[in-house]
C-alpha cells in the first residue's frame, strides 16, 4: 500500500500539469477563434501566465500544441505568436480542405452502414433546431458544436483516425478564418439549404454529387470572408 501511494504521489505532478497544460491550451484556442488573440499578436510568456493563472511548464505544453496545429507560429529565438491571417492562406485551407474531406467522405460513403446514416441524421436533426440568433447570426459555442458535428458525421465511417485528425484541425484553422471575419450570417436561409442538400446526397449514396456540395459549401464561405475585407 505504501509503495502504491508513493507512485501515486510521484506521479499527481505530472497530471496536474497536463492538466493545467489542457485546459490553458482551450482556454488559448477559443481566444483565438473569437479574435481576442489577433493574428501576428506576440505571446509573452509572463503576460500569458498572468492572464490564464498558469505556471511555464502548462503553459509552454498548450504553446506547443497551438503551434502543432497551426493556431499560433514559433519564432527561433523569438518565442511564440498567433497565426498571421491572409487570403492565400484561407484560399490554400480551402483547397487542402476539399481535398481531404473528398477522400473522407468517398471512403465513408463507400463504408456506409446504417449506424453511420443514423449519426448523419442525428447530427443534422440537432442543427436543424438551431435557430439564427435576432440580429441573424450564428455564433453561440451550441451553434458552432452542432455545426461541428453534423460535418464530422459526414466523415465518420472513412475508417482513418489519422485523416479525422487532420479534417478537424482544417476544420478548426477555417472556423478561425469566420470569426475573425465576423461571418456567422445564415446567408439568408442558404446555409441551412446547404446543409440539407449534403445531407440528401450522402443518405442516397451518390458520391460525386456530395463532394460537389460539400466543396461548394467550403468555397461559398472562404469567398464571404474575402469579400468582407477582414483579410489582407
Amino acid at each position: 500500500m505504501k509503495k502504491t501511494d508513493s507512485a501515486s504521489t510521484l506521479e499527481a505532478p505530472e497530471t496536474t500539469n497536463e492538466t493545467l497544460a489542457s485546459s490553458v491550451y482551450h482556454e488559448l484556442l477559443e481566444d483565438i477563434l473569437e479574435g481576442k488573440l489577433k493574428p501576428g499578436h506576440k505571446l509573452r510568456l509572463q503576460a500569458l501566465k498572468d492572464d490564464y493563472k498558469v505556471g511555464n511548464s502548462p503553459l509552454r505544453e498548450a504553446l506547443n500544441r497551438l503551434s502543432a496545429n497551426g493556431m499560433v507560429v514559433r519564432e527561433e529565438n523569438k518565442g511564440f505568436r498567433v497565426s498571421p491571417a491572409s487570403i492565400e492562406e484561407l484560399q490554400e485551407l480551402v483547397t487542402t480542405r476539399c481535398w481531404l474531406e473528398e477522400i473522407a467522405v468517398r471512403e465513408s460513403i463507400k463504408n456506409a452502414d446504417d449506424a453511420y446514416d443514423e449519426r448523419i441524421v442525428l447530427a443534422f436533426h440537432r442543427l436543424s433546431k438551431i435557430t439564427p440568433n435576432d440580429d441573424g447570426s450564428w455564433d453561440s459555442p451550441e451553434q458552432e458544436n452542432r455545426h461541428r458535428e453534423f460535418h464530422q458525421a459526414l466523415l465518420s465511417a472513412c475508417s482513418s483516425n489519422i485523416l479525422l485528425g487532420y479534417c478537424a484541425e482544417l476544420h478548426e484553422q477555417t472556423l478561425r478564418y469566420r470569426k475573425l471575419a465576423a461571418v456567422v450570417k445564415y446567408r439568408e436561409g442558404a446555409e441551412g439549404s446547404e446543409h440539407k442538400a449534403i445531407h440528401d446526397a450522402v443518405l442516397d449514396r451518390d458520391a460525386d454529387k456530395a463532394v460537389e456540395l460539400l466543396k461548394a459549401h467550403f468555397q461559398m464561405t472562404a469567398d464571404i470572408v474575402i469579400a468582407s475585407g477582414s483579410l489582407n
